[in-house]
């Protein structure tokens, strides 16, 4: 086996067991706030992006999402955008073909 040709990517389909049970249950306690938090979901070519709350404890609550949530679904780019003026904030989901299908699915977007 070729050591310098990039291994296949990673399934789209989430992997709980990187998660230990106090991450997955704090994993599906933010997923259940930043589902009900949502204000708009602007689609975009590779995936979705989410309008929350811009208050501190939402910036703090989407970026441990992410860092849990990266644990177990590595298919995923995340970028959360906190536009200037006290604007919105996006949390955006992306990633290579099927993300999106995969995205309906979990949003129920």
């Amino acid at each position: 086996m070729n050591k310098n040709l990039p291994s296949s990517p990673q399934p789209i389909a989430c992997n709980v067991a990187e998660l230990n049970a106090e991450q997955r249950q704090r994993q599906q306690a933010l997923l259940s706030e930043v589902r009900s938090s949502m204000q708009e979901i602007a689609e975009l070519p590779d995936g979705y992006a989410l309008r929350l709350p811009a208050q501190n404890p939402m910036i703090q609550m989407a970026a441990e999402f992410i860092a849990l949530e990266r644990l177990c679904c590595p298919f995923f780019k995340f970028e959360l955008e906190a536009e200037p003026d006290k604007g919105p904030l996006w949390l955006k989901l992306t990633g290579r073909q099927d993300v999106k299908k995969f995205l309906r699915a979990e949003l129920g977007v």
